[in-house]
């Protein structure tokens, strides 16, 4: 996948993990790319240690696995942010 591929499916995957997930979240459109796009790098990890298969592009498969990566990595900022 081409750079601008990972920024368009970041943001699809971003914003579908904060309508998954609303609340109070930091930043606007960058870190919903950013969340899109490191959702589809945890995403990718966790289902190729699980034997789901990996993030290969454009398909269903890869895109839930990131939507879970981002929803997981939005869990764990939560997490984080409320004890501070």
């Amino acid at each position: 996948m081409g750079i601008l591929s990972w920024i368009a499916m970041g943001l699809l995957v971003g914003v579908v993990a904060k309508l998954i997930m609303p609340g109070k979240d930091p930043g606007g459109f960058i870190m919903t790319i950013l969340l899109g796009i490191a959702g589809a790098f945890v995403g990718g990890f966790i289902g190729t240690q699980l034997g789901f298969g990996s993030f290969t592009g454009w398909n269903l498969k890869s895109f839930l696995l990131a939507v879970g990566g981002a929803v997981l990595l939005l869990i764990i900022y939560r997490f984080f942010k409320k004890d501070s």
